[in-house]
This record gives structure tokens, C-alpha cells and sequence, in this order.
């Protein structure tokens, strides 16, 4: 059965190619992200990881743990960083887990047999600190997926999290936001001094609560 929203993200032991983690042990009290690759030496996975590694200040800064997985063995994702690197000019900065037996495939499932009875499909989980699957999205093996978007949604849980608010669409840091419904106009004067402007009274429209 796959992986719902609010689903405890399961835990595992893997090789990597920083070295074997346990996986809750290795995230800690960080988010994290786990995303899957069809396969190595494949050309839109490796613009990815490629991308993944030149955004590590991004999920630095947002406290994020970034980890792929690819069916293929540890020698073979040695040899794949060292492409990565010459095309894309980016060191891989984070682990690879090499998923030879499938076991972390199956536990999250990654292989969808419609796609491909052998390789997983293009899978991202956002993991809170508390291991609770906070997203999930899934992309066809020929299209890459957009990090800049993963960033977003990222910014977005971690601030509704913390804070009585939605966002809206298209949203990114430092917009408006939305007060939840559940927020009495009473108890949103406490919780958002800046005030609000009420379009209706579902919809209060207040400055990004941890900007102001």
C-alpha cells in the first residue's frame, strides 16, 4: 500500500555512499527529503542530482536532509558522481542509497509495474522532523522534477507548521498568506497584530506571520 500524507515515513538500514545510515537515526530533528532515480547513468537524473547538490545551501538553510536511491549497487553510484560532476559541475554533496535488493524501494513504493517491473519511478517525500510523510509527489521517468517548486512547497509546510496560516496559489516566501478558518477573528488578533484584510469571511488575507 503506498505512503499517505500524515503516514510515519518508515524507517531502514542502507548503504550509502556516505557510509550505512539508519534512516530515522540519520535525520534526526531535520526535514528530509528521499528521492528515487529510475536508474544510473541516466541523462535526466543526472541534471538532478546535479541540481540537488548546487541547492544544498538552500536546504541547508532550511534545515533539510537531502537523500537519493537508485536500484543500482554502491560502484555504480561512485562511478555515476564522478559524471555528475564533470557535466554538471557539482560534486554530489549528499548520500546515494544503493537499493540493489529493492527492500527501501518496496518499503516507500517506488516501483510502479505499469512504469517499469525494475526501476522505480521519480518519487519525492518531504519528511518532518517528526518522521511524518509530509508530501509526497511523483514524476514519469522522462521528466525531470523541478527543485526550485520542491523549495517552495518546503517553505510552505515549515510556515504552516509553525503558524495558523495556508498559503495561497502560487505562493512563495515572504507573500501573503491565508488564516485558517479555525482562527476566530477574535484569536487572530493575537496571533496576527499586522491585521488582516477580510475578502470573506473564510477568506482573511494576512502578511507572512514570521516576516512582519
Amino acid at each position: 500500500m503506498s505512503l499517505r500524507l500524515g503516514d510515519e515515513a518508515p524507517d531502514f538500514t542502507a548503504e550509502t555512499t556516505q557510509g550505512t545510515i539508519n534512516f530515522h537515526e540519520w535525520l534526526g530533528d531535520s526535514w528530509g527529503v528521499l528521492f528515487s532515480h529510475p536508474k544510473d547513468y541516466t541523462p535526466v537524473c543526472t541534471t538532478e542530482l546535479g541540481m540537488a547538490a548546487q541547492l544544498k545551501p538552500e536546504f541547508d538553510k532550511r534545515n533539510v536532509k537531502v537523500i537519493g536511491l537508485s536500484v543500482d549497487p554502491l560502484d555504480s553510484h561512485f562511478g555515476w558522481e564522478k559524471d555528475i560532476e564533470e557535466t554538471q559541475g557539482t560534486a554530489v554533496n549528499f548520500p546515494m542509497i544503493a537499493d540493489s535488493d529493492r527492500k527501501v524501494s518496496d518499503l516507500y513504493d517506488m516501483i510502479h509495474p505499469n512504469a517499469s517491473d525494475t526501476f522505480t519511478v521519480r518519487s519525492v517525500f518531504v519528511i518532518g522532523p517528526d518522521k511524518k510523510v509530509k508530501l509526497t509527489m511523483t514524476y514519469p521517468a522522462s521528466t525531470g522534477r523541478n527543485f526550485v517548486e520542491l523549495l517552495r512547497v518546503i517553505d510552505s509546510l515549515q510556515l504552516t507548521a509553525n503558524y495558523s496560516v495556508a498559503t495561497p496559489v502560487n505562493w512563495k516566501d515572504g507573500d501573503d498568506c491565508i488564516i485558517v478558518p479555525a482562527v476566530s477573528n477574535e484569536d487572530a488578533k493575537a496571533k496576527f497584530p499586522a491585521g488582516w484584510n477580510e475578502i470573506k469571511p473564510y477568506l482573511r488575507v494576512t502578511p507572512q506571520p514570521n516576516k512582519v
